[in-house]
């Protein structure tokens, strides 16, 4: 009989350097929760980080790692879950890395539909590099690149995940361990690219958007009968933001992964072949 996995088989001899009271350690420990649940040992799941606080995380959690270039997280766990279809991968990146430096490799992945989780810090600042203004600031908010304010518009990461295609998108609260600990074990378990953005407050540099003031306006989908197969009313969840803020599923849809299409354009169903014994000549027959 095996022993249950625990929280702690993901520890590493080093502690998090991050501040205390960042919304980081909430992430580290909902993900850390989740692999346990999953029972996924540390040998078979590789996560992928970014740059910036969130990227730390790598020296945090006991798995095969890969620290990336700043915004480049997404392609090398793409490109190592094509290399090797039963691996689970597992993408940690922050707002300004994956949204801004990344936000086109987030944009196609989601199109793609390429079977990793991606779970982003989302602080709305540079938490690293001193609180400039990141895609996600508020409009009118001031950083230490914007002292009289942004004049940008905010990035919505939820709703551009559900226009751009995404198959899987959610949004939960490091204020809030146990739903985001259950929302990494479904992103996890969906086939397909699943999105996470997680608000996480940064008590160093953004004092506007702090525990207290999430604690006041985050509501779970769940709690007013949310149908997150309905696109419409999923974006409509998406956009809100001030007064009311959702955390939950917002969407999910269940269609065949890139993998699956590039099967089909091969003639032969997934579970015959692996993605690196597929003969490329026939794929691109289909686009001349």
């Amino acid at each position: 009989m095996t022993t249950p996995l625990k929280n702690t088989d993901f520890n590493t001899t080093h502690f998090p350097t991050w501040c205390p009271g960042c919304g980081d350690f909430g992430i580290w420990t909902a993900l850390k929760n989740a692999l346990a649940a999953l029972e996924m040992k540390p040998s078979n799941v590789l996560i992928v980080y970014g740059i910036g606080c969130s990227g730390n995380m790598s020296s945090f959690i006991k798995s095969y790692g890969f620290h990336g270039l700043h915004g480049r997280a997404l392609p090398a766990a793409i490109g190592a879950k094509l290399a090797n279809k039963n691996l689970k991968v597992i993408v940690v990146g922050g707002d300004g890395d994956g949204y801004g430096e990344g936000g086109n490799h987030f944009i196609h992945a989601l199109r793609g539909n390429v079977d990793i989780t991606y779970i982003v810090h989302d602080n709305q600042v540079y938490g690293l590099t001193k609180g400039q203004m990141a895609p996600t600031t508020e409009l009118g908010q001031p950083t230490s690149s914007t002292p009289e304010g942004t004049v940008d518009q905010a990035l919505n990461p939820v709703a551009l995940a559900i226009a751009a295609g995404g198959s899987f998108v959610s949004q939960g609260f490091a204020g809030d361990v146990g739903q985001l600990t259950q929302l990494i074990v479904d992103a996890v378990k969906h086939p397909g690219f699943s999105h996470v953005n997680v608000l996480q407050p940064c008590v160093t540099f953004n004092h506007h958007n702090t525990f207290s003031w999430f604690f006041k306006r985050v509501y779970k989908v769940e709690s007013v009968q949310h149908d997150f197969s309905n696109k419409y009313e999923a974006f409509a969840r998406a956009l809100e933001w001030g007064d009311k803020i959702p955390t939950g599923l917002l969407y999910r849809e269940i269609r065949p992964t890139w993998v699956d299409r590039v099967h089909e354009l091969d003639g032969e169903p997934l579970a015959t072949r692996r993605i690196d014994t597929i003969d490329i000549s026939k794929t691109l027959q289909s686009f001349t």
